[in-house]
């Protein structure tokens, strides 16, 4: 633990609850200024514009991206003009059919070649993504792209009646906001000024859920966002106390970042007496998918392009690995980027009315819990590998309480002080109870349909 962690741990939970609105401040600030406004008003009328219009619409701003890469970015100096006669929706065919997909790899391997050179140094925002193979990939993007992908969250939740970020919330992510070693409640976090109440989700213990269940009755809040893994487990106490929250206090609960499975919506709507929408994005900017009232996931037209790559079924639904394309964010463009997820596209426009490209399901990641000696259940732990840029891919292995095994397929720069800084991340979130082997290998075996999973369990394995 560094010197910030420990002095963050050593404060009463007063000062904590300071430190936390100040750092929601900030957060506020830097996703929900004067441009989210104005492109959430835009889209919250785009969303009503027919098929031909959204087209123009991704021609218009391909267009302009194809040719701001071609001036400004490394990797795509050699790119061809993008198609900008005839039918829109042939053109943005044609244009990306001359694009050669890109994989996770070439841009691990390069990533200063996708940063554009007229933003370099100019206040963009800067982060990492573990990626499903627990590769680190480090990331840039402007402020506008951030506050685009906002607005299309927020579209998302003004259609359940959520007002705004300000609403009160209850948020269950990987906020490393609670010490570690904490025993009592309160488990959880308060952000003043944007009125967001963090749980953690590395305290979840079989002793703890009804501090947790308590605290979901008294705290005040609209609406509910966070990993599904970790609200299904909440969800699960509340209805194994008897213990449902009353119809109407909650407009919706939002889940992301995990794949959302049936047993979890099931336990989590009868919980909550509200309706779970989920969303499927990713830290790269590059895609963006909300649910409807129907249940399906609709491509966000404005944020976005969606390719599958893969044949059509007899129902005319195309199952395959996903090729996205980002419109939002010129500091690293991404074309026909190869996400590492699969997804199955309808043959058929949604029920609801909205036209554009429509999903019958997304399959990302998919990961077991880790179950420590103390009988808490950890989730999305592959959060540690975010500043992990000498790991090729990693895996967490656990066949018994007591222990957990890493493997990783190290980079030539993996030393003893990328090991280090793994075992302190891991450390952070585990424990220093169970045991904690990391092993370098030459390759991880993939699954029998072909996906990689982060985190395999033989104890503690995802369950109704």
């Amino acid at each position: 633990m560094g010197f910030l962690q420990r002095t963050y741990a050593a404060l009463p939970v007063f000062a904590q609850n300071g430190l936390v609105s100040a750092a929601g401040y900030v957060r506020y600030r830097e996703r929900f200024g004067d441009h989210y406004h104005r492109v959430l008003h835009d889209w919250e009328k785009s969303i009503h514009w027919p098929l031909e219009r959204h087209h123009e619409n991704q021609l218009q701003r391909l267009s302009a991206l194809v040719d701001w890469a071609r001036r400004q970015v490394p990797y795509y100096r050699d790119l061809e003009p993008a198609v900008t006669e005839g039918d829109p929706s042939a053109a943005i065919r044609q244009t990306l059919e001359r694009i050669p997909p890109l994989d996770k790899a070439t841009y691990r391997d390069q990533p200063e070649a996708f940063l554009a050179r007229g933003l370099r140094g100019r206040g963009l925002v800067r982060g990492y993504t573990s990626g499903t193979t627990g590769s680190s990939l480090p990331l840039w993007c402007t402020r506008e792209a951030l506050a685009e992908e906002y607005a299309a969250v927020w579209r998302l939740r003004r259609s359940c009646g959520v007002d705004g970020p300000r609403d009160p919330n209850l948020t269950f992510n990987g906020a490393t906001t609670i010490p570690f070693d904490r025993t009592e409640p309160p488990f959880w976090r308060a952000s003043a000024y944007d009125s967001r109440v963090l749980f953690s989700v590395y305290h979840l213990k079989p002793k703890h859920l009804p501090a947790y269940v308590d605290a979901v009755h008294r705290l005040p809040a609209r609406y509910v966002e966070g990993y599904p893994s970790a609200i299904h487990l909440v969800a699960r106490a509340m209805l194994n106390a008897g213990r449902p929250l009353p119809d109407g206090k909650l407009a919706a609960v939002f889940t992301s970042s995990e794949s959302l499975l049936t047993f979890q919506r099931e336990s989590i709507e009868k919980a909550f007496n509200a309706p779970v929408r989920d969303r499927y994005g990713v830290s790269e900017k590059s895609v963006s998918m909300t649910e409807c009232e129907e249940g399906l996931l609709h491509v966000d037209m404005e944020f976005c392009i969606v390719e599958v790559e893969g044949e059509a079924a007899s129902d005319g639904s195309v199952t395959g690995p996903l090729l996205v394309t980002g419109l939002v964010n010129a500091a690293t463009p991404m074309f026909r980027y190869q996400i590492g997820d699969v997804g199955t596209r309808s043959p058929q426009p949604c029920r609801c009315g909205r036209a554009g490209d429509v999903f019958l399901q997304v399959d990302g990641r998919v990961e077991d819990y880790v179950l420590t000696p103390d009988g808490r259940l950890v989730g999305r732990l592959d959060h540690i590998f975010k500043q992990q840029r000498d790991v090729v891919e990693a895996q967490i292995l656990q066949e018994t309480a007591s222990a957990i095994e890493i493997l990783v397929v190290p980079r030539e720069g993996f030393d003893a002080n990328s090991m280090e800084t793994l075992r302190a991340a891991a450390r952070l979130r585990v424990g220093s109870e169970i045991e904690l082997v990391i092993r370098t290998v030459d390759e991880i075996p993939r699954e029998r349909n072909g996906k990689f999973r982060a985190v395999k369990s033989s104890v503690a394995r995802l369950e109704p």
